[in-house]
């Protein structure tokens, strides 16, 4: 029965040694956070890779997903070749997700989907269009999804079947809801990770002088692993991965407050609060550059909503997801709000490169010598952390469509420890396809991956809050019932959904981001004319 899988890992062993070999021509730019954002600690090295056996490798990878798209289901004969690695499908038992996320993981899970690369790396490119007023963008955003988030908490504790807000979707707005929301989130998690498991690639390239697929595959493969055993290894891993975020922001801030107290003396100046307006003042570049900043803002809270995804294996949710959601105020106060204020004391905004980390310009400015060694960790987990987000989201979203009859029903099938395996392999392989994708576009991979997510995630948001308000005109009686109401609704509800509009008119009117804008209804085509498909069938 192993024959299939021996055959895949025959060939892709061949493949992989053949990519080896191949000639790395380096020199190539990786753009956006690659080139630009980590080009200060992590060198602008791209790579181009040739050979007749790498298209045989691509070929072979795309040969394997249609296995799991074909008739809507995976032949038998290499699901049981996958017994082994999966630790088994039981047909009759462990067909439910486990309730095996704690407190301190939900937490630890909500405070990493708010803390990213879109703030390690992206918070330079956003404080050179904005200035100062940085910070005032990432508060208005950050208040506006806390909005976004009760509704979803409340939805969710609204019925105890709930298990992803693409449930509520279809009961509130119908079945077209779920299944393009269910498979849009897929898709911008996807493009989200692919992203990151790119950076990983170049963030090792600072120690290691190695193709930096390498280590992007080796990341993808153990975190495939790790989360094929149990979803308290998710959390777990979460849990850790957060630590050293909070740790990082921690050191900056108190850092910073001892600088400011002293009055300290850089080669840019003193630190003091009057940087924040001595310097052009709060809006240097004008209302454009400081709605021109809301993309990369936007981008930074992808995830965010990650609590949701992750209720139905969460250990008392009527307690925990309150809980989490009640204090992202908090979170975004003190990691977003505290470390830029502390940032912009400590450098004037003129003085900050939109091609590296300013937390990178910071630890340097205080005499730390390893201080670009530290914080390229610090990113590397941060890109290694939103990929093990990414794997875990898209694999549980893919077993809901799955038992809601969208998706492959092989894609609904837990493994012996209650994890949707298959869902993850799939996720795995499509994610793997990252590796590449600088080589096909390697002048707009990032920026163009990184748009599209954020627009997705705006569409996965407005659905939560579209739901929510019919929630609130078809059900009073489980609103009156309701332990978690959502403030000001269903007036905040339009406000928001106002809000969105107005960001996805902005990134129409930028160049950089208006090229993803007018590609992403592609994808949304592309899902209506297979719903539509679907139905007639």
């Amino acid at each position: 029965m192993l024959t299939l899988l021996l055959y895949i890992f025959r060939h892709t062993t061949k493949a992989v040694h053949a990519i080896i070999k191949a000639k790395i021509v380096m020199g190539h730019t990786i753009t956006g956070a690659v080139s630009g954002e980590n080009a200060a600690c992590c060198g602008a090295e791209g790579f181009t890779i040739s050979g007749k056996r790498t298209e045989k490798y691509i070929l072979f990878t795309f040969l394997f997903v249609i296995l799991f798209l074909r008739d809507w289901r995976i032949p038998i004969s290499f699901l049981r070749s996958i017994r082994l690695l999966t630790g088994g499908i039981n047909m009759a038992q462990h067909q439910e997700l486990k309730r095996e996320l704690k407190n301190r993981h939900v937490q630890l899970i909500a405070i990493g989907g708010t803390i990213g690369t879109g703030l390690f790396l992206g918070a330079g490119k956003a404080i050179q269009l904005a200035g100062p007023s940085i910070i005032l963008a990432y508060l208005i955003v950050g208040i506006v999804l806390f909005f976004v988030m009760r509704a979803l908490g409340e939805m969710l504790l609204s019925n105890a079947g709930y298990q992803s807000f693409t449930d509520f979707a279809v009961d509130y707005i119908g079945p077209w809801a779920g299944y393009v929301t269910g498979w849009t989130y897929w898709f911008c998690w996807i493009m989200t990770a692919m992203a990151d498991i790119i950076a990983v690639g170049v963030y090792v390239q600072y120690w290691f002088d190695i193709p930096q697929w390498i280590p992007a595959i080796i990341c993808l493969i153990v975190l495939l692993g790790l989360n094929l055993l149990t979803v308290k290894l998710f959390g777990e891993l979460e849990f850790w991965f957060a630590i050293i975020k909070v740790i990082t922001i921690l050191a900056l801030i108190i850092v910073g407050v001892i600088l400011l107290v002293m009055g300290f003396q850089t080669h840019t100046g003193t630190v003091s609060v009057k940087n924040l307006w001595q310097y052009g003042g709060l809006f240097p570049n004008g209302i454009n550059g400081f709605l021109l900043s809301f993309q990369m803002v936007i981008f930074a809270f992808v995830g965010v909503e990650l609590v949701g995804v992750s209720a139905a294996e969460t250990a008392n949710p009527q307690k925990n997801i309150p809980s989490a959601i009640n204090k992202i105020p908090l979170r975004i106060l003190f990691f977003y709000v505290g470390a830029l204020f502390i940032i912009l004391c400590i450098n004037p905004w003129n003085q900050l490169n939109a091609a590296s980390s300013p937390f990178v310009k910071t630890f340097s400015l205080v005499g730390i010598p390893i201080a670009a060694g530290i914080i390229n960790f610090v990113v590397l987990t941060s890109a290694a952390s939103a990929c093990n987000s990414g794997l875990f989201s898209t694999s549980r979203i893919l077993f809901n469509l799955s038992r809601h009859k969208e998706a492959p029903a092989s894609l609904g099938k837990l493994n012996r420890n209650s994890v949707p395996s298959n869902a993850l392999l799939l996720s795995a392989v499509v994610l793997s396809m990252g590796a590449l994708l600088s080589k096909l576009i390697p002048d707009q991979a990032f920026n163009i991956v990184t748009t599209i997510s954020a627009i997705c995630f705006i569409w996965v948001w407005s659905i939560i809050l579209i739901s929510h308000i019919r929630y609130l005109k078809k059900r009073p009686d489980l609103r009156k019932k309701s332990i978690f109401k959502t403030p000001f609704a269903p007036f905040i509800n339009y406000a928001v959904l106002v809000f969105f509009l107005l960001i996805l008119i902005i990134m129409g009117i930028a160049e950089e981001t208006r090229t993803a804008l007018l590609m992403t209804p592609l994808w949304f085509v592309l899902l209506f004319v297979l719903y539509g498909v679907r139905r007639k069938n």
